[in-house]
């Protein structure tokens, strides 16, 4: 069997910086509320009237990735594209990506499992490269909240928190089995899923039903979440996934040389790196900078870390993270 490295990385996040200043003039929030609750000091939006969707912001992102890869687009046999905000409802991202970069007439899935989206594309495509199926697969995590958050006082405790944003990851085939991805854990637990939500539009709501309505206080079309009820789920299956990985693979938590957790909550980290004991150097979070961008948050995090020669040669890394579905994961990696 062979094994799979990531053998290029790269992100993009829109030019447009809302601070916690910023949307204090429209909400009633401020900086030191925002910053005590979440870490977040500002985050990237697109602004209206830009170019960028979730699918072209993948594509570039993408492109980063390939070329530091030493790779053509041609290269590529497979896309898996995470997010929970495609640019339509269908088809999904994957195709779009396919098309932006001009590539072959290759496979593309799309993975809807939102803030641990990146977590289960990665796996996937893993398992297509050590069963020998593919050669390179271009993996990406990206989102476009901004356009759909409400953006007033009403919906300030979860519109503050998300950003935009993509990232891309290249995995390729590696005869070295030290190397690359050791093992991925994945699980969910569907009894919470209306715990962090859109439960609107839906097929459970036809469109019929939608125009009639026409009704602005609708809330159903926005993001819910039951903000401490997942923070407490969270800091107890992110520990779950880690555990879990560590020991599939013999290892210690001493053994961890960099952990990149999902950005959700600036919070959540520090929970997790005081339980497990890791020193700064050991997590790396971007949450301050860039909010929860979900399915891109982690491969964003583990692009930034590595372009900061944070992650080197034989370095363990483990990925992990936690959201919606409920659905959680961990990859466990030698860089």
């Amino acid at each position: 069997m062979y094994n799979s490295k990531i053998s290029g990385l790269g992100y993009y996040v829109p030019d447009n910086i809302v601070t916690n200043n910023e949307l204090s003039k429209f909400m009633d929030t401020n900086d030191a509320w925002i910053q005590e609750r979440t870490g977040i000091k500002e985050r990237r939006w697109i602004k209206e009237g830009s170019d960028d969707t979730t699918s072209v912001m993948g594509a570039k992102a993408s492109r980063i990735a390939i070329e530091r890869a030493g790779l053509k687009n041609e290269d590529i046999d497979f896309i898996v594209f995470a997010t929970l905000s495609p640019d339509y409802y269908f088809p999904g991202g994957g195709v779009q990506l396919q098309e932006m970069l001009d590539m072959k007439t290759i496979g593309a899935l799309d993975v809807r499992n939102q803030c641990s989206g990146f977590i289960y594309a990665i796996s996937v495509a893993d398992q297509f490269i050590k069963t020998g199926m593919y050669n390179n697969i271009l993996v990406v995590g990206a989102e476009y909240h901004s356009s759909g958050l409400d953006k007033t006082t009403r919906g300030r405790g979860v519109s503050v928190i998300f950003g935009d944003g993509a990232g891309a990851a290249v995995l390729s085939r590696t005869n070295d089995n030290t190397k690359g991805i050791l093992s991925s854990h994945l699980h969910s637990e569907g009894k919470h899923a209306e715990e962090l939500i859109v439960s609107s539009p839906s097929s459970k709501r036809w469109i019929n039903e939608i125009i009639d309505s026409n009704n602005k206080e609708d809330e159903s079309y926005y993001p819910y979440m039951n903000g401490t009820f997942v923070f407490k789920h969270a800091v107890v299956r992110f520990s779950e996934a880690i555990n879990e990985g560590l020991q599939a693979n013999n290892l210690r938590v001493s053994d961890i040389d960099m952990l990149i957790p999902h950005q959700a909550n600036l919070r959540i980290s520090q929970f997790i790196q005081r339980k497990f004991k890791l020193n700064d150097d050991q997590v790396f979070n971007n949450i301050m900078k860039y909010g929860n961008t979900t399915a891109a948050s982690v491969i964003i995090a583990l692009t930034e870390a590595w372009e900061k020669g944070k992650i080197k040669d034989n370095d363990l890394v483990v990925l992990a993270a936690f959201g919606s579905g409920f659905t959680w994961g961990s990859v466990i990696m030698r860089w």
